[in-house]
């Protein structure tokens, strides 16, 4: 089962630019080999590892995380129609702290699905189970991070090589056109596979591997990205291969053990029951398998028909685990004194392999820049990915920041959520709780984050001369060439604006010329020193344009420190108080943060 990504984004690094950060010999990183077997100790003297804290303990501001949690209980009611989830529980945090963990709604809550009325059949009240903070959730598609940092492992020990064909490991694998397929193509969804095939209509395991033997890719592997949970078994195959150890056992030795992950595991044991969220009423037509209420066993077909171990599904866990595995990432793959990544291997996983691919932005494994869930935390850099469950995990390297949402939405059916409004909502909410501070002072004129719509801040009309020049200080994240902020001047009142181009600047860097007069995308989340030339005229006011499309959103754009000078002196100065309240603005507003 899979999740659907939409628009497309920016490009991230080109594969010139990442071979020359990360050297490869024959196919495997040039890093220093593993010694083969479970994870090591971290040789330092141990890094962050999580605790319960308060938002200002984490640098969060807390009316931000108290609106992710009200937002997120919205989705309890129609949304649009249906609830999206019956519950959930949240977690977010920055640094070592986790300043939010709650749950909402019910864990379970229904016992069936009637598709004659299109209605949930409920528990009676007392046999239904409200969320709590460590309910165990079936992952779904987020079990193919674990796939993914096990076969990162296997590439630093030497065993695996990243430019090595599938076949080369696995012989039956190159049969109908698969001969070429790497090991990179299955990590970044570019082998030419189609989404999935019904394994689980095979009768045995061996009949199972036939299928996929036999399966031809529907593209030439290379050219063209398209997500398949064929990849992720191909590689669960290969890792079973090189280890002897089945893909239970690698999660268990390699990654939950040392990192202490105690509620994160295929199969888990039925006293698990009681504290893990149901899934669906899985009957057909919408399921391959009639299951009923599937609770405490994997909901996708194909990973039940593998017995609960897949590579693409089939991990439940918590919370607070993910947690754990999303700080040890962040902290460049150790977690107190337990190490189970270089931290090379890390920046590799949050490196963009697809820029041949744009929107489709993905390392070894994890999405990247996808605002479609990732919402305004999307940074070229920010890493995560869903689950079809409802489950969902974003890394923000940039600001340190991570946050988990796992909600049980195909409780009771599948057909009852669409898109992914809640992830987008909790992720736009702890983005807004990590302040930006002003350039200079106290505050700043901030665009805000909403969707659909256009907020102008604009100077009072100034006669200008030769020379004249707009400065001021600017910080913008916008969805890429969907949201746009413009710098636009007028000379007849405001009938006609025509854009005015400039050139921004950060610390150490060579300017870069905006000859639209517009900004668009990520601009690394620090704060440019801006300057435009100006035209001599009579009565020219200028302003700023932002404008969001109905989708997603950015961080948004912050403008301080607004000046106008010429050879003869200071035209305007926001410093000024008399200046300040001259400026006209329609959605912006003074933010302290």
């Amino acid at each position: 089962m899979t999740e659907d990504a939409v628009p497309d984004r920016r490009r991230g690094l080109t594969r010139r630019q990442l071979a020359r950060r990360t050297l490869a010999v024959g196919g495997a990183l040039a890093v220093a080999p593993f010694p083969a077997g479970p994870a090591t100790a971290a040789a330092s003297h141990g890094h962050p590892t999580l605790r319960p804290g308060s938002p200002e303990r984490a640098g969060l501001l807390s009316a931000h995380l108290r609106q992710l949690v009200t937002d997120a209980k919205a989705f309890l009611g129609p949304s649009p129609k249906y609830p999206w989830y019956a519950g959930a529980v949240l977690l977010a945090g920055r640094g070592g702290t986790v300043a939010l963990h709650e749950p909402i709604g019910m864990a379970v809550r229904y016992a069936a699905y009637d598709e004659k009325t299109d209605t949930g059949v409920e528990f009676p009240a007392e046999q239904q189970i409200p969320m709590a903070e460590d309910t165990v959730f079936d992952l779904a598609s987020v079990s193919k991070l674990f796939t993914s940092i096990l076969a990162v492992q296997q590439i630093e020990r030497g065993a695996l090589e990243l430019e090595a064909t599938v076949a080369s490991y696995l012989p039956e694998f190159g049969a109908a056109g698969k001969q070429d397929i790497t090991v990179r193509q299955l990590l970044t969804h570019t082998s030419g596979f189609r989404p999935w095939i019904p394994l689980y209509s095979a009768p045995t395991y061996e009949e199972k591997l036939q299928l996929i033997w036999d399966e031809a890719p529907l593209n030439p592997p290379g050219t063209t990205y398209l997500y398949s949970d064929l990849n992720l078994i191909s590689l669960q195959l290969i890792l079973e291969h090189l280890t002897g150890r089945g893909l239970d056992t690698l999660l268990r030795e390699e990654i939950t053990a040392p990192l202490r992950m105690h509620r994160t595991r295929y199969n888990p044991p039925a006293s698990w029951k009681p504290k893990t969220a149901a899934t669906e009423d899985a009957r057909a037509p919408w399921s391959g398998l009639d299951r009923g209420l599937v609770w405490g066993e994997v909901h996708d077909e194909n990973a039940f028909s593998l017995g609960g171990v897949a590579g693409h599904a089939g991990v439940f866990s918590n919370a607070w685990d993910l947690a754990i595995l999303g700080r040890t990432l962040l902290n460049g793959g150790t977690y107190g004194r337990s190490r189970i990544l270089r931290p090379e291997s890390v920046e590799l996983m949050f490196t963009d392999f697809n820029t041949d691919f744009p929107g489709d932005e993905h390392g070894l494994g994890f999405e990247l820049y996808q605002h479609w869930y990732m919402g305004a935390m999307a940074t070229p850099r920010t890493a995560g990915h869903t689950g079809f469950t409802g489950t969902s995990l974003v890394l923000d390297p940039t600001t340190d920041s991570f946050l988990v949402v796992l909600g049980n939405s195909v409780h009771p059916v599948r057909s009852w959520r669409s898109g992914s409004a809640p992830r987008v909502a909790a992720a736009n909410d702890l983005a807004r709780a990590v302040a930006v501070r002003p350039a200079h002072g106290r505050t700043a004129w901030f665009s805000g984050m909403a969707s659909l719509t256009t907020a102008t801040l604009a100077l009072p009309a100034l006669d200008t001369d030769a020379g004249a020049q707009l400065g001021c200080a600017l910080w913008w994240d916008t969805e890429p060439r969907s949201d746009n902020l413009f710098l636009e001047s007028t000379t007849d009142g405001g009938a006609t604006w025509q854009p005015v181009p400039f050139s921004t600047e950060r610390h150490d860097e060579q300017p870069q010329q905006h000859p639209a007069g517009s900004v668009t995308g990520w601009s690394g989340r620090v704060w440019h020193r801006l300057t435009a030339d100006l035209p001599p005229a009579r009565q020219l006011t200028l302003r700023w344009r932002y404008a969001t499309d109905r989708l997603y959103v950015g961080r948004g754009a912050y403008v301080d420190t607004l000046s106008v000078r010429t050879a003869k002196g200071v035209l305007f100065d926001e410093a000024r108080p008399a200046d300040a309240a001259r400026i006209e603005a329609t959605g912006w507003t003074r933010s302290a943060d």
